[in-house]
């Protein structure tokens, strides 16, 4: 039925001839797209969905090569999919040579072998068969079949077919994307489920042709988009998946069902179930703990840090059923779920009530109940009668207990009374702070002394943290000299002091570093030009808004940093003996700190002041938010190239004979 719409939507098809060699021929060829590799003639996708939930899908694919970068990408044919939970198989693909010859390909040369994996071992697997040389103008032609869903949860009992239906029994989602690489002549997607199933959907970012139909008992839903040209992203946007075309389906009637089923599956596989080895450590952490705070801080820290991120193997409690924590406990690792789970069943022996909450880390959540998640955290009720948000997963070694770097984002609880979709707040800049202090003195030679002082918060000091994590303490002082390498590679750091970057309980990072750089200043007779240290960037790398390419006078699609951050940049120059200033920077404002800007979210104060030979720097820049609307790019750019200027233009000054 779906070949039948492509073909009734495929324009001057010849049905005295083969269809398909019709459409290779009417889908162009490399100067209709000379700037792609291949075209994707059609692209369909038929969902079957049982009563139970299972569904079964077919999808039919035919590609059409453009160049020999093109022939590369199809000359194999993956598909990955989890045994536990799904069905895979390639059930067809022929090859259409450019001379009118065609050629099926043998299915006893699938290959079924474990894909490759980093971390997480879920005995996940791939299908591949290869096509072998093939040349411009030739097409190949793709039919998979495939039943189950994407997420495993408990192996069921009964028929084979058991572990194949989706965790909410009786209940269908797909998440469906219209958009391409590559050029696409048409893609089609149809679902037939029983007629008692209320499917609700919702196209985003786009337009799709749609129709509905009923067939007996069964409803039919088919959706079409022709010409789908290729996506083309830009630097630092958020997910394709938040603007590109897509389409969401589910028969969920809304999060707050999928919250309680998320609460009680978990509760009835006893996920939580404390143990008294658990007790006796729960009981061993909070000794001496002050408050509520300081012992929730306490065990988020203890499971972030000691419980090591690997997904293994561990049979039953994949995907929504979080493994016990015991398991947990007895193996000391696990991914984010069980990173959650643990910190759950350890606070729900420390008295607590404490549940799961889904998120998305990297993408949006659209308000169509399909399960767009792929990230488990830990919800706690303290005293306030309000629930908060701790992730042991992202505040390994970082003083937060909720990472800033998922704020604007959205999340749903698992909790017994249900919850609808939420999203997590904006965390204020001076929550990040970075703040770079520096003394130094120039002498008439060009040799600068100096001290630069670095203490961080929130973000940013997890950040300069991270610098040390992955070193040994042998190679630390190595780590901070390099910063300042980045500004001369003459320097000499004479004296360096730092706190603990592992202990993070201690309170915010400080690092002090004296140093000495021989011709800094360039010196022309009675002339010296230099770029106070601060500004020339020491400690960039953990200023990630920097890197950001601010060519682009705009941006097309919202964009991201790491996290919303206030930067403060301060040094004090005692210079020879001034006569005269040749040039110095102009004091430049932008943004909130601009006149008639109110409400903007990003702004850069800054400039210098020159008292006798004292000669003083101050920069202060505010970054509000993690995720900008495209609309917010010009003041960004703006915020950003103010405090780069700063790094570009030197002060050149006359000193006196």
């Amino acid at each position: 039925m779906v070949f039948l719409l492509i073909l009734l939507l495929f324009a001057q098809i010849s049905f005295a001839s083969n269809p398909i060699q019709d459409m290779i021929r009417l889908a162009g060829d490399a100067t209709t797209y000379p700037n792609d590799n291949l075209v994707i003639v059609f692209d369909s996708t038929s969902v079957d969905v049982k009563e139970s939930g299972l569904s079964h899908i077919q999808t039919h694919t035919l590609y059409k090569i453009l160049n020999y970068k093109g022939a590369l990408d199809v000359s194999v044919i993956k598909f990955g999919y989890d045994p536990l939970s799904a069905y895979s198989e390639i059930k067809k693909v022929i090859i259409y040579k450019n001379d009118g010859t065609i050629r099926e390909l043998d299915m006893k040369a699938v290959l079924d072998y474990p894909a490759p994996a980093h971390m997480i071992y879920w005995g996940a697997r791939e299908k591949m068969i290869e096509i072998g040389r093939l040349d411009p103008g030739d097409a190949v032609e793709v039919v998979q079949h495939k039943k189950g869903f994407t997420y495993a949860l408990l192996a069921g009992d009964g028929d084979d077919e058991d572990k194949y239906i989706p965790p909410m029994k009786g209940h269908f989602y797909d998440i469906v994307d219209f958009w391409s690489s590559n050029p696409e002549k048409i893609k089609v997607y149809q679902v037939s489920l029983p007629l008692d199933k209320h499917l609700q959907y919702q196209v985003y970012n786009g337009e799709l042709q749609a129709s509905s139909l009923v067939n007996g008992d069964l409803a039919i839903y088919t959706f079409s988009k022709k010409d789908i040209l290729p996506f083309h992203s830009e630097s630092r946007m958020v997910a394709i998946s938040d603007v590109a075309t897509k389409l969401l389906l589910s028969t969920s009637p809304d999060w707050q069902l999928k919250s309680t089923w998320f609460y009680k599956v978990n509760e009835d596989f006893g996920s939580f179930d404390s143990t008294p080895e658990i007790k006796e450590k729960v009981n061993e952490i909070l000794k001496g703990a002050r408050n509520e705070t300081d012992s929730i801080s306490r065990l988020t820290h203890w499971v972030a840090d000691e419980i090591r991120y690997s997904g293994i193997s561990m049979g039953c409690g994949e995907g929504f059923t979080l493994h016990k924590g015991e398991m947990t406990f007895t193996d000391r690792c696990g991914v984010c779920k069980d990173k959650a789970g643990m910190l759950i069943t350890m606070l729900r022996a420390a008295g607590f009530k404490s549940y799961p909450a889904m998120t998305m880390a990297g993408s949006r959540i659209d308000y169509i109940p399909a399960d767009q998640f792929n990230h488990c955290v830990t919800v706690v009720k303290l005293r306030d009668k309000k629930y908060h948000l701790l992730d042991p997963t992202w505040v390994p070694f970082t003083r937060e207990l909720w990472s800033s770097a998922e704020q604007q984002q959205q999340f749903l609880m698992g909790v017994p009374e249900g919850a609808d979709l939420r999203t997590t707040d904006l965390s204020a800049p001076e929550n990040h702070y970075l703040k770079i202090s520096g003394n130094s003195e120039l002498s008439v030679d060009g040799t600068l002394k100096g001290t630069v002082t670095i203490t961080a918060e929130g973000q940013s000091d997890a950040m300069i943290r991270g610098l040390f994590r992955t070193s040994s303490k042998t190679q630390w002082d190595q780590i901070v000299e390099k910063e300042l390498l980045r500004v001369s590679t003459l320097a000499e750091v004479t004296k360096i002091e730092y706190s603990d970057p592992i202990d993070y309980s201690s309170g915010p990072i400080r690092i002090r570093i004296d140093y000495r750089i021989p011709q800094y200043g360039i010196v022309s007779g009675d002339r010296i030009l230099f770029t106070p240290v601060i500004a020339e960037g020491v400690f960039k790398a953990v200023q990630p808004h920097l890197s950001f390419d601010t060519g682009p006078k705009d941006k097309k699609y919202p964009f991201r940093d790491r996290c919303s951050r206030l930067v403060e940049l301060n040094e004090t120059i005692t210079l020879p003996s001034v006569k005269k200033m040749i040039l110095i920077p102009p004091a430049c404002r932008t943004g909130r700190d601009a006149k008639n800007k109110p409400g903007s979210v990003c702004s850069f104060s800054g400039g210098y002041q020159l008292s006798g030979n004292i000669l003083t720097l101050s920069e202060k820049i505010v970054l509000g938010k993690r995720i900008y609307d495209s609309a917010d790019w010009p003041e960004f750019r703006e915020t950003v190239n103010a405090q780069n200027s700063y790094a570009e233009q030197p002060v050149i000054f006359q000193i006196q004979n």
